[in-house]
């Protein structure tokens, strides 16, 4: 069996006075994709969020261990450097950034957080137009400004540029397929299951149950109110898309 990668016990958070993650048990194995499904205003979000290090979040009990660290006792700077990484429901536009420069950036302080030197450019460039090529990312969107003036589908793709890139251990995908068409879904399919390795896993938070058409989990759970009230594989799926999320 694979090594325990991410260990979530009993993990409770909350924004202001509001209580969100109630009692949060989840582990995921290297090389494992779990879809997290749920209602609107069930905690999926929170729970990326808590998990990525936004400060408006407060954990109040639990433990999240992250490749045998404390994950909560890490920056968000830290726990990207170790390998996390976060796709956003809406990306954000950086004007004045290219994402040849964005990236370049990102890459080598990660380089730097593990100790290695930083990344020649002709070596760099060699990189980018290779992960480009491999998302089907036409060359020009290296000189753009990261996400200014994209299509939806654009910057799903640039996110998958992203972490092709990166290479992170663990990707968080949360709510990403939200309002794309059927030709953006499988750009983030496709890179996700390219992107899959023994090493790597992904958590794929969503409501929706087309992407998981295309990205077949190992695991899926059903997070709502808080806390995780089912997990099994593709027949949580069928029974949610037949009967919605009020059976659980």
């Amino acid at each position: 069996m694979n090594e325990i990668l991410l260990k979530i016990e009993n993990l409770h958070a909350r924004i202001g006075d509001k209580e969100i993650l109630k009692g949060i048990d989840l582990e995921i194995r290297k090389g494992e994709v779990h879809a997290v499904m749920g209602p609107n205003g069930a905690g999926k979000s929170t729970l990326s969020a808590v998990l990525t290090g936004k400060p408006q979040y407060e954990v109040t009990e639990g433990s999240v261990v992250f490749q045998g660290r404390d994950l909560l006792a890490m920056s968000p700077e830290e726990r990207a450097w170790a390998g996390l990484f976060l796709s956003f429901q809406y990306p954000v536009e950086i004007p004045g950034v290219s994402i040849t420069n964005f990236m370049k950036t990102a890459v080598n302080a990660r380089r730097k957080a593990a100790g290695l030197e930083e990344m020649k450019g002709a070596e760099f460039l060699k990189l980018l137009r290779g992960k480009m090529a491999f998302v089907q990312m036409k060359p020009e969107f290296a000189k753009r400004e990261v996400n200014v003036g994209f299509s939806g589908g654009e910057k799903k793709r640039n996110e998958i540029f992203q972490m092709a890139m990166l290479e992170p251990v663990l990707s968080i995908l949360d709510e990403t397929d939200s309002g794309l068409d059927v030709d953006a879904l499988k750009i983030v399919a496709d890179g996700v299951n390219a992107l899959r390795t023994p090493e790597r896993s992904s958590i794929i938070i969503t409501h929706y149950q087309k992407l998981l058409e295309y990205v077949v989990p190992d695991t899926v759970h059903v997070l709502k109110e808080g806390r995780i009230v089912a997990t099994g594989g593709r027949e949580l799926i069928d029974a949610i898309e037949n009967h919605g999320f009020d059976q659980f």
